[in-house]
């Protein structure tokens, strides 16, 4: 088979890639994905990540290594093995980040990344429910809609963090996001929208666009010459057909995520020398930053048992409550079936010397161990606060040379003293929120780690033990121009022609909150600069 562009996996990247590059009628384009298509049940459903997260059938159910800062723990690390990717799994929450955080990419000498650069971007994928205006975009193929659900815990949550001096306001989404406000979600009339279905299932028709599932790729072809190294296409085991060789006329474009796109890279023998040596790959480009600079934003979960509300404990350990929310979402399609695990958030800062809010909470009005676990019999709240701007970096790299074993998934969360302050300073705001005037009608109870635990070391401690990923691994196949650096800012692999990596992974520093929207920003760059290029 051969193809004018290959584009390796159909997460939300790769939709985003297969609609924007397949709109020209004169080439061909073919979207491979190892997982199946986006036709379960559950993935329409928004509550339906309590089934598809650490469900095979549409997560690879990734574990990290142990992790030091997590009290020896390995914890469950999801990334979306279907068609639509994470955007079929995730928390539908819509959120950009920071005009600080694209400022910084551009400070670093990515052109082209700046704030002003990437706003009209981001407008031009959206269909925001209140329209187009200074911020928003309408019309586009990501809908953006508001929460569908009510809780009055959270409402009281928001007076509660006001008190606290972090303000309300209307949205977050405007450049700075400090203050609190309900999160808006990927959603159209109370179901999920996904990349699948924005991106990828309105241009299925296209007769230049072939979409192939089950197809787990295994090598990246890369033709070396005296002069230059060019990407060539890519072996890949097709369920229906076996191992096949698919050849790319114009670019193959990597778009596997911050997980699969650096392994696929390193099974190609692109990557650090000293690893592919090691495990016997033969070195195709030496890139020492393949793998590397790898972070994600660690949450700890704080859980208050609440007297005097319900919350979604009480509802859905209910026969009668779990019979009432079906049927409002059946007929009205609202209610907490049409939820995500967050509906509230707050940014803020940790201190007072953050040029920019630092610290996000996802307020959920619910609490469980951990997802896949019951919620508790009690009604609680979990009022989770994450560090933005972690500054602890891991890595990600392959354990042998067969391209169905997982890698080594690193992230050393907590290794440095600045992600252990920032963790410190966001638990004791999260008590100054929760003993607040507005939410003492509901006398909530420290439940988790619980008001024991005083001494920093102890919260530290009580942090290892409860803090958990939000999904958001990024970098590791960073954006750059230093040594560190595998793709240039028009994301092309540095040293190898025809090849970009265009996914999360190729975010320098990670943006302040949910990196989803973010990562079809970098889409829709990234197919900007694949058809500038290919008219010169």
């Amino acid at each position: 088979m051969e193809f004018d562009y290959i584009v390796i996996g159909g997460g939300t990247a790769g939709c985003v890639l297969a609609n924007r590059l397949s709109a020209d009628p004169t080439v061909s384009v073919v979207l491979l994905e190892a997982g199946d298509k986006d036709d379960y049940f559950w993935i329409d459903i928004p509550v339906g990540y309590l089934y598809t997260i650490a469900n095979p059938r549409t997560d690879w159910c990734y574990h990290t290594e142990v992790e030091p800062g997590l009290n020896g723990r390995s914890i469950g690390y999801a990334r979306g093995k279907v068609l639509g990717g994470c955007s079929s799994i995730n928390a539908m929450i819509y959120m950009r980040g920071q005009a600080s955080d694209f400022d910084h990419w551009a400070q670093l000498g990515n052109r082209g990344w700046s704030w002003d650069d990437v706003l009209p971007i981001f407008k031009r994928s959206e269909d925001y429910q209140h329209g187009a205006d200074a911020f928003h975009g309408a019309g586009g193929e990501l809908r953006v809609e508001e929460r569908r659900v009510n809780w009055e815990i959270l409402d009281a949550w928001r007076d509660a963090a006001e008190a606290c001096g972090i303000p309300k306001i209307d949205e977050f989404n405007r450049g700075d996001n400090f203050g609190n406000a309900y999160f808006q979600m990927n959603q159209r009339r109370g179901k999920r929208w996904s990349a699948s279905k924005a991106f990828l299932r309105p241009v299925l028709s296209r007769p230049n666009l072939t979409v192939i599932t089950n197809a787990h790729s295994r090598r990246i072809l890369v033709e070396t010459g005296d002069a230059k190294k060019r990407a060539t296409g890519i072996e890949v085991d097709i369920a229906t057909s076996g191992t096949q060789i698919i050849r790319a006329r114009r670019e193959v474009i990597l778009s596997a995520g911050a997980i699969g796109s650096p392994q696929l890279l390193q099974l190609s023998g692109i990557g650090p020398p000293e690893l592919l040596q090691a495990l016997g790959v033969p070195i195709t480009h030496e890139v020492a930053g393949v793998g590397e600079n790898l972070h994600d934003h660690l949450q700890v979960r704080m859980v208050y048992q609440v007297e005097n509300a319900i919350t979604l404990n009480q509802r859905a350990n209910s026969l009668l409550g779990k019979a009432a929310m079906g049927l409002e979402y059946l007929f009205m399609k609202t209610g907490p079936l049409t939820m995500p695990p967050s509906q509230l958030g707050a940014f803020a800062k940790s201190d007072a010397d953050q040029l920019s809010a630092n610290i996000e909470w996802h307020v959920q009005p619910l609490s469980l161990d951990k997802f896949g676990d019951p919620l508790h019999s009690f009604n609680a709240i979990t009022p989770s606060v994450c560090n933005l701007r972690p500054t602890s970096r891991g890595h990600l790299h392959i354990k042998t040379p067969d391209p169905y074993d997982y890698p080594a998934i690193q992230l050393n969360y907590l290794s440095t003293e600045e992600d252990r302050e920032v963790a410190l300073a966001g638990m004791r705001y999260t008590r100054r929120i929760m003993s607040a005037s507005p939410l003492r009608k509901y006398n909530p109870t420290e439940w988790k780690p619980g008001p024991s635990m005083a001494s920093d070391d102890e919260l530290l401690a009580a942090a290892g033990d409860l803090a958990t990923t939000i999904f958001h691994p990024v970098g590791s196949c960073k954006m750059g121009r230093d040594t560190m650096a595998v793709v240039n800012d028009r994301l092309a692999v540095h040293g190898i022609d025809s090849l970009r990596v265009i996914d999360a992974s190729v975010m320098p520093h990670i943006t302040s909150g949910n990196t989803n929207a973010p990562t079809v920003m970098i889409a829709e760059k990234g197919a900007e600069f694949i058809l500038e290029d290919s008219n010169r």
